[in-house]
């Protein structure tokens, strides 16, 4: 075909758009949840998840032995019990706002990528997310962990996960995982919203940031300059203690604090969930709760910013049964900030840290 020269010289000089090689899928994962409230089903989630030696970091014997002799067999039906006073009619609202979001986040984020949601434990399992994506042949995977502060135990597992299944592949694509987001604007936004909703209806004498626990030789074994837990070590987060867990904690604290205007007098820093003998990191929640109410403090508004969906841990340990001692030993009234669940500047937040990091 002849084309003139004037013609061939514009071609030349159009520049063309490149064209990506490749989708890229996104991979947000929480922690996970039995796949029903039924006793085998929690036993089965229960065994999984402190089989995991990032969780439970004792030697593999030991582990086994106290998870399938003791622990699974003995405190399944208490758990399944509690699971069924949080279940409802969408199932685990762990897994219900996770598609929610994975839906959500996957219309923001348009035809160029693929999301998917998994759990650490149980289903829909990463394994099954990552063998779409090679059957797929993605170009790039960034990986999300549901958890706003670093753990070994939370994103370090997961990063274990993935890196174990994809180092098999033959061919490894690019890939990113996403540490942390405490100090994210949106992320902090979403918080600070939905606690401002409940000022708005009522007053309150004091805030509780109450956060996971974890064992505190989890937080020293992952302390290579030895300054975590001296003194008033968490008072700053640096180049030292930067990715201690419970410096993580208190430094999303200070900023949540700053958004909601609080004072340092105003707000208190504590950890839940401690299973077992040994010290895990404090102040413990429980123990918090009983000093604020000997310090004349009858009306408290905690939040759960480890937490960015609702779950066992937030409406059933801290939403019930908090509030239930607060209020026997003579607090008045005790409010949980939800979650961020589905809302939309969680959404906004994850497409933020899935196109800039």
């Amino acid at each position: 075909m002849f084309i003139p020269t004037e013609e061939k010289t514009r071609l030349r000089a159009t520049p063309v758009e490149p064209q990506p090689l490749g989708k890229t899928g996104v991979l947000i994962d929480n922690l996970g949840t039995p796949d029903s409230p039924s006793v085998p089903d929690v036993r089965k989630y229960l065994r999984e998840f402190l089989m995991d030696g990032r969780v439970l970091d004792v030697p593999f014997l030991s582990r086994f032995l106290l998870v399938n002799l003791v622990i699974a067999p003995f405190r399944a039906p208490k758990s399944a019990k509690t699971y069924r006073e949080l279940w409802t009619e969408n199932g685990s609202p762990l897994k219900f706002y996770g598609h929610r979001v994975e839906k959500l986040l996957q219309e923001a984020l348009g035809g160029a990528y693929a999301v998917k949601l998994a759990m650490r434990y149980q289903n829909p399992s990463i394994p099954d997310a990552l063998a779409g994506f090679r059957t797929q042949g993605f170009s790039r995977i960034v990986v999300i962990p549901f958890f706003p502060q670093y753990a070994s135990a939370s994103s370090g597992s997961v990063y274990e996960k993935v890196m174990e299944i994809i180092k098999e592949w033959p061919i490894v694509p690019e890939i990113r995982f996403v540490n942390r987001f405490l100090d994210h604007p949106k992320f902090l936004a979403g918080f600070v919203e939905a606690g401002r909703k409940h000022l708005a209806a009522a007053p309150y004498d004091h805030f509780l940031f109450t956060y996971h626990g974890l064992p505190e030789r989890q937080i020293r074994r992952g302390d290579p300059t030895n300054t975590c837990l001296q003194g008033n070590c968490c008072a700053t987060r640096h180049a030292q203690n930067q990715h201690c867990y419970r410096a993580q904690c208190f430094e999303t604290t200070r900023l949540l604090a700053k958004e909601l205007g609080l004072r340092e007098e105003d707000y208190t820093v504590s950890f839940q969930s401690r299973l077992g003998r040994t010290p895990w990191i404090k102040p413990y929640t429980d123990a918090v709760i009983r000093e604020l109410v000997a310090k004349g403090k009858k009306r408290v508004l905690a939040f759960s910013p480890s937490f960015v969906s609702d779950c066992l841990a937030t409406t059933i340990e801290i939403g019930s049964e908090y509030k239930e001692l607060f209020e026997s030993i003579g607090g008045e009234h005790w409010q949980l900030v939800e979650s961020l669940n589905d809302n939309p500047v969680w959404v906004e937040t994850l497409v933020d840290l899935v196109k800039n990091g």
